[in-house]
């Protein structure tokens, strides 16, 4: 990524150069053209890259840093803001969730530099826990967003949100989906701006939120919604593509692009900036056409808006309210609108696909420890990240996942319900309970809640691709920075139970949660290995079965390793196992659960 933005050890891809780029990327290089300063944000799938990116060009020109959480990054971005200087913020769905409570304060404030809020939905729920439409975030806060439909939109409509968020004092949100985040197009470049200097302005009454300042900045927020609303009328972020007139299609996104491939031919709204509405660009349009139909991914913001403008329109009616959008899904509304003839339907194959279900990865640290909880019979909470697979078979020991930090406080409620028998257990990765497990931590302390909390470190925020942390002694430009010590932060927060533990080590990883369950109280469990794949892939000297003496009891097949598959040969009416050297990492978790002793590193079984 770095080589490919830079020319020199300086100077980033000039104006006018045009390169193959993902929208995360194309919102990043919006952002540094912008001339921002500062951006923070937390790694959240489909939004992580755009601040990868941004830790490619040159740290003089922009300070970009990974924050604990959200609300966090939100706030660091506010407080660059504060002091004159363009900033940036970006998170997925969910974490605008964490970010609202400073988002809605700040609404009310303003900015003093332009502030802009990148925020990537999840259509589909391909890495998510649930399906949220950002629209209706920027409509309560009452901010303007921005919704671009390809790379270069991205590029141009971020450098772009900064003057506005600056022109009418507000920050401005940018509204990505996983598709346009994860799509490459070409999208030409531009040079970097330099923003006029501006300095901390000395203005209690706009910028300390006390009731008193509330009340009078209300008025602001209500009329600045009115002159954006006005204003957006006449932006070429908002364009009308004129073509049949019998029926007139509103959309925005990404959906845009499934409609123009599906009717190149028909009269278009394409709405730039999907809130506030351009109330009347939007009567124009439709006074020009017989028939208005939405089509818009998940909730009908725009389609009610237009019918509580008194325009009749269809969407939802002929759209799902539900899941992503492609091209075949457009034409199936469109079709069941009466808008053109509905697909042929290919005859179906005769086979079905394999079924795989998702597992964790080969020498996964996690493996143990979730295997360890299974034979301990525990009620588990557990929280985000990539050892949530453990709800699946075969480990299938997690019973419930809510959000980010939730499962520390779900098991002090389980444990004050008084109804549960069996050991009640949360699991929490590292990344995850620096994000907002530490809280909860403090809450169970302070209400001494009979709980074991089983701290997964694994050295790295692994499930959005290897991400630094305050716990891993990296910056997000790969710096030396200070490192958390969770033991020593649990002891210090008041927890008289704790134990450090090797994720490897079968048998002492069960003693030591015997012995946590066991204690009254609030008792702390960390596991303690890196993961297999970042920051850099860990490959020992691979496994393997000795044929001979296996006794087919499949033991090892309850890790769920990918890595170990079913053999030719059998014994007692059993497949045998063998490990393919290439998935297996070595890890040893099989051979330590072997009972016939069959399983030995890999030179060690040829000479047997």
């Amino acid at each position: 990524m770095t080589h490919a933005l830079r020319q020199g050890a300086d100077e980033p891809l000039g104006a006018g150069q045009s390169r193959p780029m993902t929208g995360n990327e194309a919102i990043a290089r919006g952002v540094w053209e912008a001339g921002a300063r500062v951006a923070a944000a937390y790694p959240g799938t489909p939004s992580t890259e755009i601040l990868e990116s941004l830790a490619a060009y040159p740290a003089a020109d922009i300070h970009a840093q990974w924050s604990t959480n959200e609300k966090t990054a939100m706030d660091v971005a506010i407080g660059a803001s504060f002091a004159g200087a363009r900033a940036f913020t970006a998170m997925k769905h969910v974490g605008m969730n964490v970010a609202a409570d400073a988002l809605m304060s700040f609404s009310y404030i303003g900015v003093n530099g332009g502030l802009v809020v990148a925020v990537c939905d999840d259509p589909g729920i391909h890495s998510s826990q649930n399906e949220q439409d950002s629209r209706i975030y920027a409509r309560f806060a009452q901010v303007p967003v921005l919704e671009p439909s390809d790379g270069q939109e991205a590029l141009e409509f971020t450098r772009t949100a900064f003057d506005l968020s600056e022109e009418y004092d507000c920050p401005v949100f940018v509204r990505s989906t996983t598709r346009l985040s994860h799509t490459r197009s070409a999208v030409t470049l531009g040079a970097r701006q330099t923003p006029a200097a501006r300095v901390f302005e000395d203005n209690p009454r706009k910028n300390v939120m006390i009731p008193a300042h509330a009340r009078m900045r209300h008025g602001h927020v209500l009329a600045r919604e009115a002159r954006l609303r006005e204003a957006l009328s006449d932006s070429p972020l908002n364009r009308v593509e004129p073509g049949d007139a019998r029926v007139g299609i509103i959309t925005s996104g990404i959906p845009y692009t499934y409609v123009k491939e599906c009717l190149p031919d028909v009269s278009v709204l394409k709405l730039g900036v999907t809130w506030p509405l351009p109330d009347r660009l939007i009567r124009e349009f439709c006074e020009g056409v017989e028939r208005v139909i939405v089509v818009e991914e998940l909730e009908p913001l725009i389609e009610d808006a237009l019918k509580a403008m008194g325009i009749a329109c269809d969407g939802k009616a002929f759209f799902p309210r539900e899941g992503e959008f492609s091209p075949e899904i457009v034409h199936d509304g469109l079709a069941k609108a009466g808008l053109m003839p509905a697909r042929v339907h290919a005859a179906p194959f005769e086979f079905a696909p394999m079924v795989r279900p998702p597992v964790l990865c080969a020498g996964c640290p996690h493996v143990a420890c979730f295997m360890a909880l299974g034979a301990l019979d525990a009620r588990v909470a557990g929280d985000i990240g990539c050892y949530t697979l453990a709800v699946v078979e075969p480990l299938k020991s997690m019973d419930t996942c809510v959000s980010m930090g939730s499962s520390i406080a779900n098991a002090i409620g389980m444990a004050k319900a008084g109804t549960e028998t069996r050991p009640i257990v949360a699991t929490i990765g590292d990344s995850t309970f620096l994000h907002s497990g530490i809280p909860p931590l403090i809450d169970a302390i302070y209400n001494d809640a009979d709980i074991t909390v089983f701290i997964l470190d694994n050295h790295i925020t692994a499930m959005t691709g290897g991400q630094d942390h305050p716990g891993t002694g990296r910056t997000l430009r790969g710096d030396p920075a200070p490192r958390v010590d969770f033991f020593a932060l649990v002891k210090a927060l008041g927890v008289r139970w704790v134990q450090k533990v090797d994720s490897y080590d079968t048998a002492s990883m069960q003693r030591q949660l015997r012995e946590a369950v066991a204690h009254k109280g609030v008792s702390v469990v960390i596991s303690d290995r890196p993961c297999v794949l970042d920051p850099v892939r860990i490959k020992g000297p691979a496994m393997a079965v000795d044929q001979d003496s296996c006794i087919a009891c499949q033991a090892c097949m309850n890790l769920g390793c990918p890595a170990i598959t079913w053999a030719e040969g059998w014994h007692e009416g059993r497949h045998k196992v063998k490990i393919d050297p290439e998935a297996c990492i070595g890890c040893s978790l099989c051979a330590q659960l072997c009972a016939s002793h069959s399983i030995k590193p890999a030179d060690i079984a040829e000479q047997v």
